[in-house]
């Protein structure tokens, strides 16, 4: 039980390193052991013996991955156990596209990031059968379609996207269809 709660906890502390956290400067020879707190010891005492070892920005990433472990609830911590399991059954080729993905999506303006985070928020929302019908409805489309549509609302402002959402679900299919057909030949001059 100890060994796989440990394991558990490697997991998530590796986890927590990958995520893009900027690195703030600290001395040159890193950060000692003993300059950390006895709860992120605790938390990190599988690198106890690595610590000196590691590079001062991964001694960072991990100090910082043990304060947030420290300040999270248990349901929280439930939560990241789940995430990392996730993240540790992917491929090499699924990781480098998430973290690709993300490293897009720091890039963007604030307000494009707050927009993405709300349409997230309500696709999460919609009952289970309605998101299945609109993911099955996407990947049906042809990928010149897809990169079409999103081209489009990537131009868009988010208030045109609001207006666009609006106009769209009123459409019937075919007026859909002849929509998607007017953003693919806009996109293509």
């Amino acid at each position: 039980m100890v060994k796989k709660m440990k394991n558990k906890l490697y997991i998530l502390l590796l986890g927590l390193c990958l995520i893009g956290t900027p690195v703030i400067s600290q001395a040159d020879d890193g950060i000692a052991w003993s300059e950390l707190s006895s709860e992120q010891q605790r938390v990190l005492n599988r690198f106890s013996g690595q610590w000196d070892d590691f590079d001062e920005q991964r001694q960072i990433r991990l100090q910082r991955g043990a304060e947030r472990w420290l300040g999270m609830n248990e349901e929280q911590r439930s939560n990241a156990r789940k995430r990392l399991k996730r993240w540790g059954n992917l491929t090499d080729e699924q990781r480098k596209n998430l973290t690709d993905k993300y490293k897009r999506f720091r890039n963007l303006p604030p307000e494009q990031r707050k927009q993405l985070r709300l349409m997230a928020k309500r696709f999460a929302n919609l009952p289970p059968q309605r998101r299945q019908m609109l993911i099955e409805r996407w990947k049906k489309l042809p990928p010149e379609e897809r990169t079409a549509i999103r081209k489009a609302l990537s131009k868009m402002t988010p208030g045109e996207r609001r207006n666009f959402r609006a106009k769209w679900r009123e459409l019937s299919p075919a007026e859909r269809r002849e929509t998607r057909r007017r953003l693919i030949r806009r996109n293509n001059r």
